[in-house]
């Protein structure tokens, strides 16, 4: 690896760090960086992703204060990711690489959707008055001075933990 192959790749994982800690999605930057500089997709699947773990750590710590009180939402979304990261994990490991190269192209366009329809699917859920309730509930009825400010400019950390 030579030293400019070698800093392409730091910058890329700076920006996806950061990236991913602000909204997520870093990896819609890293894993093309890393495809355009030869590597296998599964080799630059699994590298990217152990190489923006530290940058969610950090996220998680910066985030704590807006992350109190919200443990009875993130256990289930943790659950989740973990069940969701192991049966990823199989199936890369048990599918030739080949099919791993025709699925990546689709989570690509299929996040990319999310992410752009995020905004309107956040309004929604605060409209319905469910951004806010807890899991199981009745959507509470919001007054519109609630509404105002729940569709207003995100507060920080709003995009995923609500307060």
């Amino acid at each position: 690896m030579t030293l400019p192959h070698a800093l392409g790749i730091f910058g890329a994982g700076i920006v996806a760090g950061t990236i991913n800690t602000v909204v997520g999605s870093g990896t819609l930057f890293t894993f093309p960086v890393l495809l355009a500089f030869g590597y296998a997709p599964v080799t630059a699947n699994v590298s990217n992703t152990v190489g923006l773990v530290p940058g969610s750590v950090a996220g998680a710590i910066g985030y704590r204060e807006e992350l109190k009180g919200q443990r009875r939402r993130a256990i289930p979304l943790a659950t989740a990711s973990v069940l969701g990261g192991l049966a990823g994990a199989i199936l890369l490991l048990s599918l030739p690489p080949s099919a791993f190269k025709a699925i990546v192209p689709a989570f690509i366009a299929v996040a990319l959707v999310l992410i752009v329809l995020q905004p309107r699917l956040s309004r929604a859920l605060a409209a319905r008055g469910t951004a806010t309730a807890p899991a199981g509930s009745a959507p509470q009825p919001r007054s519109p001075a609630a509404s105002t400010v729940a569709t207003s400019a995100p507060r920080r950390g709003s995009c995923c933990w609500p307060s």
